[in-house]
């Protein structure tokens, strides 16, 4: 591990750049995706639904494979960059395939959901290859309580920046409304959108290795124990080895069932809350436009250093606890207010106002909610070394992204049953939906959103490891 614990501006940016590489998939999902295969290319909901639930259950079997095999694999360039490097080429290009279907299979539902399936298992293994070897980094660039807050702040500064920012400058740029014709139904222009994703990802990813080069390094921290097993060696079977080991630590169990908690109801919001702007809300591409772009300046900027003002007044478990409470609120009000008639009709600016306040809100305590848990995670990867003899970074965030992934498939298969079921079909327009589907959409948003942050809290609260307590640690770390 390097001596110094103080980082430098451009360390910490390098590192942080790496973050958007993952956020360019999440732009996608969050907005684009779902919203393309079934109102654009007529895929069913169900088959939208199953096809993305079955790409997660492939992804999560690879990410153990993968953060165990950083972990122990020995290289001239390290731990973590040779999988950064390898994953960061076919991401881009699993963009292109995503968005560019054969015509000839357009007519075919199960050949399109097969073409669905195949991209999204491509995007989602290579964006773990590229990811979690990432995360696991930060554990090699600083021992420091408080700075690894910093260094998964900057992370997920840009991480959640582009996440919103990219889709509302892409529905700005690719996809205005010409001539009476709203640009998020045409389907050529996600064509467009697939170069974007593809160029910025290989940009984030090459500027992120470069400036982290130093940290390849092989005389860094290494994995304790067996690390001679590498390659196909390091394969499932290690794997499951390593997952168990993990669950082992009280608090990283905790930490998993909070996760996936958590990322149920992520995963849900983000197959769902695209659609309730579009049909609920009736916004139009300029509208939407703004709503991602605003808060997300304000939120994601704010949350920096709220982050550090609260993180030497709070430990990391009581962060995470807070904000899910709050976030159970945030979710639901606005539902509300137009559930009880509160609310003027759509097109009228307090509306707009309130949707930005909602989202604001939501972007700030989730990105603090984000850093505390990634951050404590690491600490607990030190409690973990203390009690197995162990260091294992890569398959904790592996395990932890595990979790997360399995439990956000069930966003897009609960987001597709719940179109079918309310009849939200293709060729269907903002203000000429029924009304019993636009309260269907709505209320299948609120309860799948907020039901699971309840059981997050839960678990959150169960969780424990104060500054104090990493320090007695890492103490006992450097005398053995």
């Amino acid at each position: 591990m390097p001596a110094e614990n103080v980082l430098t501006f451009r360390k910490r940016l390098s590192y942080g750049l790496g973050g958007a590489v993952y956020s360019i998939k999440e732009a996608a999902y969050a907005v684009f995706v779902l919203l393309f295969y079934t109102q654009v290319l007529g895929l069913s909901g169900t088959w939208t639904g199953i096809a993305l639930f079955v790409a997660v259950l492939i992804d999560v079997v690879s990410d153990p494979i993968i953060g165990t095999w950083s972990d122990r694999l020995q290289s001239r360039w390290g731990r973590r960059h040779p999988f950064m490097v390898a994953g960061a080429l076919p991401l881009g290009l699993g963009f292109l395939g995503l968005f560019n279907p054969p015509a000839d299979i357009l007519d075919n539902q199960l050949a399109l959901a097969s073409w669905l399936l195949f991209w999204s298992a491509w995007i989602r293994t290579f964006v773990s290859v590229y990811s979690i070897p990432q995360l696991a980094l930060s554990a090699d660039m600083s021992s420091d309580y408080h700075e690894r807050s910093a260094i998964m702040s900057t992370r997920m500064f840009f991480g959640f920046l582009l996440t919103v920012l990219f889709p509302a400058v892409a529905i700005w740029l690719i996809f205005p409304e010409i001539n009476g014709e709203d640009g998020r139904f045409v389907a050529a222009n996600y064509s467009t959108y697939a170069l974007w994703s593809c160029a910025l990802v290989w940009l984030f990813a090459s500027a992120s290795i470069w400036g982290t080069r130093e940290y390849a390094i092989p005389n860094h921290q290494q994995a304790s124990g067996d690390t001679g097993s590498s390659g196909i060696r390091a394969g499932l079977k290690a794997s499951v080895s390593d997952f168990r080991s993990t669950l082992r630590n009280t608090n990283f169990t905790y930490m998993v069932g909070y996760e996936i908690s958590a990322m149920i109801s992520y995963g849900i919001l983000i197959a769902l809350n695209f659609l309730t702007w579009v049909y609920y809300w009736e916004l139009s591409a300029k509208d939407s436009s703004t709503l991602l772009a605003v808060p997300a300046l304000i939120g994601v900027t704010a949350a920096m250093p709220a982050m550090r003002w609260l993180g030497g007044r709070m430990a990391k478990h009581r962060i995470i606890q807070i904000t899910s409470l709050v976030i159970c609120l945030d979710l639901a009000w606005v539902f509300g207010l137009r559930i009880w008639g509160w609310l003027p009709e759509n097109n009228l600016p307090l509306v707009h106002l309130l949707l930005m306040l909602q989202m604001m809100i939501f972007l700030f305590l989730f990105i603090l909610r984000s850093i505390s848990a990634y951050s404590l995670l690491v600490d607990i990867a030190d409690e973990h070394d203390l009690l197995e003899g162990r260091r294992q970074e890569g398959a904790f965030f592996a395990a932890f992204a595990f979790a997360a992934k399995l439990a956000s498939g069930i966003g897009p298969l609960y987001g597709g049953l719940v179109l079918d079921l309310i009849g939200l079909n293709q060729g269907m327009m903002p203000g000429t939906i029924d009304q019993n589907t636009l309260d269907g959409l709505a209320l299948a948003t609120v309860v799948g959103t907020v039901i699971p942050l309840v059981f997050a809290w839960h678990f959150s609260s169960k969780v424990s490891l104060s500054e104090q307590r990493l320090r007695d640690i890492q103490t006992q770390l450097a005398q053995r």
